[in-house]
């Protein structure tokens, strides 16, 4: 796992007045779902980026390793 100073919750948001409360990317309208959804059609990061150009490269970076850590770490008993 990376030593991170950024967690989930800094990097994600929720209110009931922006897309219904879907989980955002901070300082955005873009639902955290729209960048697995487009890494799983294929487009690369910088495609992701090029077409939601509110989201922080460092930002989506740090939710694919923070995501890559959680599921990486073994489940407890």
């Amino acid at each position: 796992m990376r030593d991170t100073a950024l967690r989930l919750e800094d990097l994600v948001t929720s209110d009931p007045a922006i897309m219904g409360g879907r989980r955002v990317f901070r300082g955005t309208r873009v639902p955290v779902e729209v960048l697995f959804e487009n890494l799983a059609d294929g487009l690369s990061l910088d495609e992701i980026l090029e077409t939601y150009e509110s989201l922080d490269r460092g930002d989506v970076v740090a939710m694919l390793e923070i995501t890559a850590d959680s599921l990486a770490a073994p489940r407890a008993a």
